[in-house]
């Protein structure tokens, strides 16, 4: 997509970079000189380099690309010879999927292009950078004037990763490059015993550290390790969407793999059946849990690590992304004694941290809060929080009876799974208690038949459920990057805008690809939500088992917003994309 053009001039005003008097000054001289503008502002100090090629490449519609502090990905360095880099004086960014960035001194620059295009056999998309700053990072990565030599010292390149808080693409290289040495022999052929052996030694356990390192810093929520014909993909996923971070020789799959399971503590001699880990580190002196998980696939394990901040503050309702209508009526809804009230989505759509920040305000002196969680996310103060233990039979049934016996006067459940434990939470809620839950559906009135197809019965759920809450998470335009850029109101028709003037035109917001934001334009997330409040035409409707359109339909009668309507309000608020809200709202039948 082309971003929107805006001249070099107007850019660096807008920007507070250049003042009019200022910018009156240098005319005069690249008029009286022949001297161009933009050389001319540098060379009075009036506008840093960097600053100047930023509005140039706003002025070109591309990105610009600030070399300086930061880290270019492996699998961005891995796909570009070190001939091309050299001979044309560009270094790839980043890669994300079939599509490169390249950042270039002259974008326009095609023979550059075409053969970087043609080694990488990517979509290779100009960004503009400070040619100093490129030469820079080319030495850095790939050695001055040489191809980049062997490290005479890995345990030392090794130890220098892990010390790193992100581990930058050349100590990764170096460290992959010692680890591989000896290792002729592919991944089948390596027995179990060998493939423990290689998960002790250094070079392999500082890789696997600085995977997740790296990961942490990058502020990913999951590691994905995926196991490919010719390697090991490593992808991160960040702010809702998975980016791909490196690529290991498959050489070291089972000793990487191996590695992981170890620190997980999972049965490395098992590889047929899926199986369940924990890795506790530490990153800047906090504590991160990591929940392992691995799957068998035709080409070796996956592993996928869900990262837990669980000292992470909560950040509150206020600040979670709910209109200031919908936060009125939570905060109204958990302020009653009793009822339940629960939250729905998909995995990984916020659901646990909306119960949490409803926790957070509720937590007082004057009420006693139980939890039962798998697992405790965030750690509260105040607030006696239970991990369920399948194992020594602690579940959220066994969990909820001990409970009942706690005087308890809130309740949190980590998630409605059987019968067995949603009755005993409705017996909660039917006696003097503020049950909270989630449930996995798609919007916020499926829950009242998620809860029928479990085997509750309906009159219990009239009597109980006192609002549900649906949400999603999409990412945020990046603050500090974006312009605006205008639409039809006809083209925002189907998140139901009311359309008063078909010819009339509607000011959005998308981000600009820059380095803080990895070239996506995102940064962060917001939530979209869709809040039914239990009324008793709602309640008369369960109880007769009506379909699900009819119990919309009420909802909505109700003042129930659906999600693409909260999604529109936060487009127009310049928050999101309508491409963002249609990637995590829309399905089919919209």
């Amino acid at each position: 997509m082309a971003l929107p053009r805006v001249s070099m001039i107007q850019f660096l005003l807008q920007k507070g970079l250049l003042t009019q008097d200022k910018l009156d000054e240098a005319t005069k001289v690249s008029q009286q000189t022949g001297t161009p503008i933009d050389r001319v502002l540098v060379q009075l100090n009036f506008v840093a380099e960097k600053d100047v090629l930023n509005a140039k490449a706003a002025e070109m519609g591309i990105g610009f690309a600030n070399l300086d502090g930061i880290t270019i990905e492996s699998s961005a360095l891995n796909v570009v010879p070190e001939r091309i880099v050299k001979n044309h004086s560009v270094i790839p960014v980043r890669k994300d999927g079939q599509t490169l960035y390249l950042a270039m001194g002259n974008p326009n620059n095609i023979g550059a292009l075409d053969d970087v295009r043609l080694a990488s056999g990517c979509r290779v998309i100009p960004v503009l950078a400070v040619p100093g700053a490129i030469e820079d990072a080319i030495r850095k990565y790939y050695g001055g004037g040489q191809a980049t030599p062997e490290p005479a010292n890995a345990a030392a390149a090794a130890a220098a990763a892990t010390t790193n808080q992100r581990t930058s693409a050349g100590d990764l290289a170096a460290i992959m490059a010692q680890a591989a040495v000896g290792r002729g022999r592919d991944d089948e052929e390596q027995g179990l015993e060998d493939a423990e052996k290689m998960a002790e030694q250094a070079p392999i356990i500082k890789l696997a550290n600085a995977v997740i390192q790296t990961a942490i810093a990058d502020r990913a929520s999951d590691i994905h390790i995926e196991p490919q014909v010719k390697g090991v993909r490593v992808r991160y996923r960040i702010d809702g969407v998975l980016m791909e971070a490196m690529t290991v020789p498959r050489s070291l799959m089972a000793p990487l793999i191996s590695r992981f399971k170890i620190m997980a503590d999972m049965n490395i001699a098992e590889r047929r059946v899926p199986q369940d880990g924990r890795i506790e580190v530490r990153h800047n002196n906090k504590e991160i849990d990591l929940r392992v998980s691995s799957i068998p696939t035709p080409f070796g394990e996956k592993i996928v690590m869900r990262i837990l901040d669980k000292t992470s503050v909560m950040i509150g309702l206020e600040k979670i992304g709910f209109t200031e209508m919908h936060q009125l009526k939570i905060e109204e809804l958990v302020s009653q004694p009793n009822g339940m009230f629960l939250c729905t989505g998909p995995t990984g759509s916020g659901k646990t941290t909306t119960q949490y920040s409803v926790l957070n305000k509720l937590n007082t002196v004057g009420v006693n809060i139980i939890t039962a969680e798998d697992p405790i996310e965030y750690q509260l103060n105040g607030i006696a929080q239970v991990q369920m233990n399948r194992k020594a039979g602690l579940t959220f049934a066994t969990a909820l009876r001990a409970y009942l016996r706690q005087d308890p006067d809130i309740i949190m459940v980590g998630e409605m799974r059987d019968l067995e434990t949603a009755e005993i939470a409705i017996e909660a809620a039917l006696t003097g208690h503020l049950v909270l839950s989630t449930l996995h559906t798609n919007d916020a009135p499926s829950a009242t038949l998620r809860m029928i197809d479990m085997g509750v019965e309906p009159y219990l759920i009239a009597a109980t459920v006192i609002g549900v809450l649906a949400q999603r998470l999409g990412r945020r335009i990046d603050p500090e990057n974006k312009e605006p850029y205008e639409v039809s109101q006809m083209d925002l028709r189907r998140f139901g805008f009311k359309v008063t003037d078909p010819e009339a035109l509607v000011t959005l917001y998308r981000g600009i690809p820059a380095e803080n934001n990895r070239m996506t334009g995102y940064r962060g997330r917001t939530g979209f939500h869709e809040l039914m409040t239990m009324n008793a035409e709602i309640a008369e409707l369960v109880v007769r088992r009506a379909p699900l359109n009819d119990i919309k339909e009420a909802s909505k009668a109700g003042g129930m917003m659906e999600l693409r309507e909260d999604g529109l309000v936060k487009v127009l608020q310049g928050i999101t994309t309508p491409e963002e809200v249609m990637r995590v709202v829309f399905t089919a039948g919209f």
